[in-house]
């Protein structure tokens, strides 16, 4: 029962992370640069914070045992900072591909990665069993069919049909931005695995990884408001921050569409400490969250009407992908 109960408060977190950019539709006025950082605040240190908050036990402090594990806390913090950079060009790689096929092609890299390199960075190789392998090559397997089914609707669908469902649409260039979202946002996996001392003995197997998910989500903010503030200056967008009648509408959005974004890494935590007793599984919930990541993304591309106007074949095959992802997210468990 723990194990059903583990896998679906993932699922849970993966439908909220894939329908985080649905609220980013309302936003009014704003360029991307503006919204993307002012989410930020929310999706990177607000929600993060009150999530970390969970796991300090009595008379305790987040600050004290970060100031306490110092290499621990700054090599969480810099992979985070490196998993910013793929924060930045996630969020390009929908803007040419759209939410289902940039999310795909990104968190398909992503999760390949990530589950891979977390362990063999922190010297935890032994973790990756052949079960956990195989898991991963399915997953990529499912996430390299869905790839198939976008490169199908970009060659049958004329420009002004692509225009209509993602306006900025550029296979070529959306293709190698996700590609490289994909690798670096499999650094926040890597943060992860650096930062698992940053927890307390008496802390609940559900909050343990809360505040090492708080520093690489930290490391993260510091990037994008790098980039974001410079994209300001450059772009001349600086007055977005100054339309005080748009700031009700779109601070709401923004608080929307990160806590939606936060909830798939505090479902993973919550998930995790049901998934005690499948140490399979454990190694193996990143790729189960990139995974579902990607079949929620693709829902909300036929909702949003971005596979609009494709032939049946690639719908077929689009539904081929979303199952292989699905049926990978059991198997290190049934082998």
């Amino acid at each position: 029962m723990k194990l059903i109960i583990g896998l679906l408060i993932i699922a849970i977190g993966a439908f909220c992370q894939s329908s985080s950019y649905v609220p980013i539709n309302k936003i009014k006025q704003w360029s991307w640069e503006s919204y993307w950082i002012v989410q930020g605040v929310f999706a990177w240190l607000l929600f993060p914070l009150l999530g970390a908050l969970l796991a300090v036990p009595a008379g305790e402090s987040l600050l004290g045992m970060f100031a306490a594990n110092p290499k621990a806390s700054l090599l969480t913090i810099l992979f985070g900072a490196l998993w910013g950079v793929g924060g930045l060009t996630f969020g390009l790689s929908m803007r040419y591909l759209g939410v289902a096929l940039g999310q795909s092609i990104a968190l398909g890299t992503c999760a390949g990665l990530g589950a891979i390199l977390g362990p063999v960075l922190t010297g935890h190789a032994h973790d990756l069993t052949s079960s956990v392998i195989i898991g991963v090559v399915v997953t990529l397997a499912g996430i390299a069919i869905i790839g198939v089914a976008g490169a199908m609707k970009s060659s049958a669908l004329p420009e002004e049909e692509k225009k209509k469902a993602v306006k900025d649409f550029n296979f070529g260039k959306g293709i190698t931005v996700a590609l490289l979202a994909g690798f670096m946002s499999a650094c926040f996996n890597i943060g992860l695995s650096f930062g698992e001392p940053l927890t307390w003995a008496q802390t609940p197997d559900i909050f343990k990884s809360l505040p090492a998910t708080l520093l690489v989500t930290f490391g993260g903010f510091l990037t994008n408001a790098c980039y974001c503030f410079w994209q300001n200056g450059k772009n001349k967008t600086w007055g977005d921050y100054r339309q005080k009648a748009l700031w009700g509408n779109n601070l709401l959005f923004c608080a929307l569409a990160g806590i939606l974004w936060y909830s798939q890494f505090f479902g993973l935590s919550l998930g995790k400490g049901f998934l005690a007793g499948y140490p399979a599984l454990i190694t193996f919930s990143w790729c189960i969250l990139m995974s579902l990541n990607v079949v929620f993304s693709n829902v909300w591309g036929i909702i949003l009407k971005e596979w609009k106007g494709v032939s049946r074949k690639t719908i077929a095959v689009l539904v081929a992908g979303i199952v292989v992802l699905i049926i990978s997210t059991f198997l290190p468990q049934v082998i």
